[in-house]
């Protein structure tokens, strides 16, 4: 009907507007809106009080009357909602609530909620349009005729993409981890660093961290002179977790009290060295499953320690431990006098009672504490921290630390060095002018030594000692500090704020924070620190002691010294010259036993236990045995070095840790390679004419039962 549209409901007829009324309607609105802001409020609330719009312009209430549109029996039902489009920006404004929503209704108060919690016209158009050409992409590939539709194309392309997936994540990791090659540890064992500088304070090395060859190198340890030391208090945490039990009992019976590992190598000294070096396992707040286990653990052992602080590698248990060995680690006195006087530091006369022993505690302390009149217990020298999944001997880590008291300066002990500070300053002082009427012989100007007071502190040891990596900080498997950098950690603010990381690195920043930082002993050992033969990482080679380090030593120096005399110019090897520039990092990092990114595998695959743990060693003859070379097992087992050859005569001087031992059958094997064996092989015995009684070994501690150990002497093993 020309736009009229007839409803009927109850008999009544209502018409619709036609579109131009319907735009006349539109525009009335709109300039309502627009005069809003500037009708005051009384009048804008009575205009709105009828619900109805004013009459438009150029119309009078007659005209409106006049209308050809029969008048209804009742009032006109209110125009319909009109969903015409605005801009955000009107919308906003005239708005009672803002951004909800328009009044667009002239018929009653109403409000068209229409945008809650949706984004503007604008922001929807643009989503729709992305979305739209996600689509069409999406149905391209899909019709694309290489797309695979069926079952088996449709496998193969999922094994494609698999493979494609790992290959690119084996890539990535590759490109972003540092190690690709092994570390030069050859180089490490011939040329040992010459200074102790912080890395902050000095040229740093260039990959791959080779020392350069000085002109006088340090003298080789073990000094002569080391057992006329007194020993040095190390108080040693092993770093543990609540469900670590079984690593905890390997370790309590393998070189937390073996003599081999307390006493060191050959006749020992019976547990002097170590008389004052206590192992304790730390672990932090155990689990609600866990926690009688513990108890029942600690009150068996007594060698736990609980800190306050959930468990964790790297959210401040390292920095827990330190604070609370500042306060509550002891270690047992010199119990015996030695050539040398014991050194008086400030925290020697801080004392408490004897505590209730471990049984892998010193020998020592035993002994004094069944004398029934224990002597109290003092300060360590060293607080350290290790691993559990590291094999320590605990006779070699006391020899350095020991050492490390009484070197002086930046330098190795045995170095040359000048003369430390004095304990006090001379001063000279002003001189007097001459009385008048003195006599002449009176010695007015003189020289007169004052005695400055000084703080005691400052002769304290600052020592930081482990394994250098990068030229950054100590590797986290093994590290101890001196007790004076242990108490300045646990009461500096500011290293408080920097316990959460790499708890390794972060150890490394609170030495750069103190106040004398540049005096800290940075003592490196790069050569007797190394991971498993069969971790297969950038650090792991065979079993190493001093024999076979000598060895390469020689090999080395006989080669630098033949490319100095080969060089064209003729010069001599210049002295700060790095090894590295005339050896080839492969052959100063080769090993007889493992290879850097592959699989250990034994020499042979019918190897017996003895033979097989023996095919660990670097360098021994087990270790080059090839499938269809000449040498069998059993000649290469007759002829193997013995404790007392490898060890070169001395009690110490070989591998002081073995890290990332990650299987308990690696930490056997360990055990058995550093703490059995013979002190002489069956080739040795025969060509031995000295006392035989002279290769016994003592123990060290009074709970090992001695027949567990096999006989070394002659008549046993024929």
């Amino acid at each position: 009907m020309g736009g009229i549209v007839d409803f009927f409901d109850s008999s009544h007829l209502f018409r619709a507007p036609t579109n131009e009324e319907h735009r006349d309607i539109l525009l009335e609105i709109d300039y309502r809106d627009s005069r809003s802001s500037n009708t005051p409020l009384s009048e804008r609330s009575s205009s709105m009080d009828t619900g109805y719009p004013d009459v438009m312009p150029g119309r009078s209430s007659s005209d409106s009357s006049s209308s050809t549109t029969p008048t209804p029996s009742r009032a006109s039902s209110p125009l319909p909602f009109t969903l015409h489009s605005s801009s955000p920006s009107e919308t906003e404004s005239n708005s009672p609530l803002l951004g909800f929503g328009r009044y667009t209704s002239s018929g009653e108060n109403r409000w068209i909620w229409r945008n809650l919690g949706s984004s503007s016209p604008r922001r929807r158009k643009r989503d729709g349009r992305r979305w739209r050409t996600f689509k069409s992409i999406l149905r391209r590939i899909v019709r694309h005729p290489l797309f695979p539709r069926q079952p088996l194309t449709i496998i193969l392309a999922l094994l494609v993409f698999t493979v494609f997936a790992i290959s690119l994540t084996l890539i990535l990791l590759y490109v972003l981890n540092p190690d690709k090659e092994a570390l030069p540890w050859r180089a490490y064992c011939t040329i040992p660093p010459t200074t102790s500088v912080p890395p902050h304070y000095r040229n740093a090395l260039p990959y791959p961290y080779i020392n350069p060859l000085p002109k006088v190198m340090p003298p080789s340890f073990p000094p002569d002179d080391l057992d006329t030391l007194p020993p040095a208090g190390l108080f040693l945490a092993v770093f543990s977790m609540d469900s670590s039990l079984e690593r905890r009992m390997l370790i309590r019976t393998t070189w937390a009290a073996h003599p081999r590992s307390r006493n060191g190598a050959g006749e020992g000294d019976g547990g002097m060295g170590t008389s004052r070096t206590v192992v304790r396992f730390v672990i932090g707040q155990p689990r609600k499953g866990w926690e009688r286990r513990i108890q029942l653990e600690m009150e068996m052992y007594n060698d736990l320690i609980i800190l306050p602080c959930p468990e964790n590698m790297n959210s401040g248990k390292s920095h827990a431990y330190f604070t609370w060995a500042a306060s509550n680690a002891w270690v047992p006195p010199v119990y015996f006098n030695t050539t040398h006087p014991v050194p008086e530091f400030t925290y020697s006369n801080q004392y408490t009672p004897s505590p209730r022993l471990a049984p892998h505690d010193p020998y020592f302390a035993w002994k004094d504490s069944a004398s029934g009149h224990p002597r109290p217990w003092v300060r360590p020298d060293y607080v350290a921290k290790v691993d559990d999944d590291a094999f320590v001997m605990l006779a070699e880590l006391e020899a350095r630390m020991r050492l490390e008291l009484y070197a002086t300066e930046q330098r190795p002990y045995g170095m040359p060095y000048t003369s430390p500070i004095s304990a006090s300053f001379r001063v000279e002082a002003p001189k007097a002018e001459p009385q008048t009427g003195a006599p002449a012989d009176t010695s007015i100007s003189s020289m007169v030594e004052q005695e400055m007071p000084r703080d005691r502190s400052a002769d304290d040891p600052l020592v930081y000692w482990g394994y250098l990596v990068k030229e950054q900080f100590m590797a986290g498997e093994l590290y101890g500090l001196s007790w004076s950098l242990v108490d300045w950690v646990s009461k500096d603010p500011s290293v408080k704020g920097l316990t959460k990381g790499a708890e390794d690195k972060q150890t490394a920043k609170w030495m750069g924070l103190h106040p004398r930082a540049a005096e800290i002993r940075w003592s490196s050992d790069h050569c007797w620190i190394y991971d498993h033969p069969r971790s297969g990482t950038v650090y792991s080679h065979g079993f190493l002691f001093p024999s076979e380090v000598s060895r390469v030593k020689k090999s080395v120096l006989a080669f630098l010294d033949k490319v100095s005399r080969n060089s064209s110019t003729g010069t001599t090897f210049p002295s700060n010259a790095a090894v590295g520039t005339y050896l080839a990092p492969l052959s100063l990092s080769h090993s007889s036993v493992s290879t850097f990114g592959t699989r250990y595998q034994q020499p042979l695959q019918e190897m017996d236990l003895a033979h097989s743990v023996e095919a660990l060693v670097e360098g021994s003859h087990m270790s080059e045995l090839q499938e269809g070379k000449s040498m069998d097992t059993e000649r290469a087992w007759r002829t193997r070095e013995g404790r007392i050859t490898r060890y070169e005569n001395k009690r110490v001087g070989g591998t002081v840790a073995v890290h990332f031992i990650k299987k308990h059958m690696w930490f056997l094997e360990t055990a058995l390679a550093f703490l059995e064996g013979d002190d002489f092989s069956q080739a040795e015995l025969r060509n031995l004419n000295a006392d035989e009684g002279r290769v016994n070994v003592g123990l060290a501690s009074v709970w090992t039962d001695s027949s567990v150990f096999r006989p070394t002497n002659a008549s046993a093993a024929s």
